[in-house]
Parts: C-alpha cells; sequence; structure tokens
C-alpha cells in the first residue's frame, strides 16, 4: 500500500509540473517587447520541433528595446517546447532578473549571450544550439567545408571559437567577442554551433542554415565516396548571393512562414 502511494504521489507531482502555470505579460510590456517575445518563444518551439533541442541545456535570445541592453533568456527548468512568450525571463548585464520571476536561468547561457548583446549592436538575437551535426562539424579541424549549396551560402560568415570549458567564467566573453568579430554566425569548437541577427527571424535562418549545411557535411564525409568540389569561383559567388538573400528571405519570406508555422503547432506559445 505505501508503494502505491508513493506512485500515486508522484504521478500527482508529475500532473502538477507537466502544466506550469505562467502569469501572461501580455499589456504589462511594450508592444515592442511582447513582439519580440512572441517571436522568441515561437523560436523556441521551431527549434524542439526540428528536434535541435537539447533537453533544457541550449538558448536562444533576443534583446529588448533600451540603452540598458537587457535581454530575454529562458527559464532553465522548462523544455523548449513548453516556452511562452511571458515564461521568457528578461535579465540584465549582470544575469540579474530585472523583473521579479519563478525562473532561474542558464549561467552558461547567460556567459554566451551576454557576451554578444553587449559588444554588438546588431546582435538583436542570439542562438547557440548543440545538435550532434554542428558538434561534430565543430569537431572538425577544418571546419565547416564548402560542399553544398547551403554550406557556401553562410560559409564565409562564420567564426570559430575554441572549446575554453562550459562557458560559466565570465572571462571568457572577451574571447567570444574577439573571435567572432562581425560574422554573423560561429561554430564554438567541440561544443556546438552560434548564430547572431538583428531579428529573431534573422537569427533563426542563419542556424537553421548553418545546422543543415553541418548535416549535410557529415552525410557527405560519412557515404565513403570521392566528393566533387565546386567550381572554381562558385563558393565565392555563392557566398555573396547568402550575403544579400539571407536577410531578405528572413525578413519578408522564410520567417513570417514560420511564424505560421508554430501558429499551427501550437499557438500557446504565444501567451
Amino acid at each position: 500500500m505505501g508503494r502505491v502511494n508513493a506512485i500515486g504521489r508522484e504521478m500527482a507531482d508529475a500532473k502538477a509540473l507537466s502544466s506550469v502555470e505562467i502569469p501572461s505579460l501580455e499589456g504589462k510590456v511594450s508592444e515592442t517587447e511582447w513582439k519580440i517575445r512572441v517571436d522568441l518563444a515561437a523560436a523556441y518551439r521551431l527549434i524542439a520541433y526540428f528536434g535541435w533541442d537539447d533537453l533544457i541545456f541550449t538558448h536562444l535570445s533576443a534583446r529588448v528595446p533600451g540603452p540598458e541592453h537587457h535581454f530575454l533568456l529562458n527559464p532553465y527548468n522548462l523544455m523548449f517546447e513548453e516556452v511562452t512568450a511571458s515564461s521568457l525571463v528578461k535579465v540584465d548585464m549582470n544575469g540579474h532578473p530585472v523583473d521579479e520571476t519563478p525562473f532561474i536561468t542558464n549561467a552558461a547561457g547567460f556567459t554566451i549571450h551576454s557576451a554578444l548583446h553587449m559588444a554588438r549592436e546588431d546582435a538583436h538575437s542570439v542562438m547557440h544550439l548543440h545538435t550532434p551535426h554542428g558538434q561534430a562539424v565543430s569537431a572538425h579541424a577544418e571546419g565547416l567545408l564548402p560542399l553544398t549549396q547551403t554550406a557556401m551560402l553562410v560559409r564565409d560568415d562564420v567564426a570559430y571559437h575554441d572549446y575554453e570549458g562550459v562557458a560559466v567564467d565570465l572571462d571568457e566573453r572577451e574571447r567570444l567577442i574577439a573571435n567572432i568579430g562581425d560574422k554573423g554566425a560561429m561554430l564554438l569548437r567541440n561544443h556546438g554551433t552560434l548564430a547572431v541577427g538583428e531579428t529573431v527571424g534573422e537569427a533563426f535562418l542563419k542556424i537553421y542554415f548553418l545546422e543543415r549545411a553541418c548535416e549535410a557535411q557529415i552525410l557527405a564525409l560519412s557515404a565513403g565516396d570521392a566528393l566533387n568540389n565546386p567550381s572554381q569561383g562558385a563558393p565565392e559567388v555563392t557566398a555573396q548571393q547568402g550575403k544579400m538573400g539571407l536577410k531578405l528571405a528572413a525578413g519578408a519570406l522564410a520567417w513570417p512562414a514560420l511564424l505560421r508555422k508554430a501558429y499551427r503547432l501550437d499557438p500557446d506559445f504565444a501567451t
């Protein structure tokens, strides 16, 4: 009987945890901040949909308007499929919540994201993932190779940062900033992928292309046959096309379509 009661208590606890009550912030923050919150929550749900989440351990962020450089980060104890616009935690440049919140944030996420939000005025959104394909390519000595159109579109915009351990040392921020420079994406060696954008949509599209390029590279290299190299000049032409086209595709085409998809999957993200 004692075991049955214990199982019953565990099931009740699990049921309570499965539906986290999150008070809505709609109308309590500016319209601009609310839109950013909705876009970022959609990005979390879409990352989960594509299978690129890592339980609760990676992070996407977005800066809110204002000179303080406050930014939104995911609650550390929520799965990406649970993140909502109201659950996102607004933190300052010291990692402290700006408003009262029942949630905590990931220290490693704060280190990486605060570095880029502080240093880059154009880094309104920062996305960092730990996918197997991204980690595998980050461990390759030559990094991302120009094997596919997808890779060639983003490869010239990819920087590299050497692994220093779990990113909880704030001193690492200086090296992250120095290594990314003015690039829009980065491979964190032996760790994963990262992208920055002027909007959530732009950052999402960059991380999408980078992840797809990494996946294709691992598949191509595992096939065992000789690889076809692009003709001379093709990577450079494709890189220029990527610089011109990705921002337009993100703002006017791909992100609006992805946002519609997020609503179809589960509109609760926008609460």
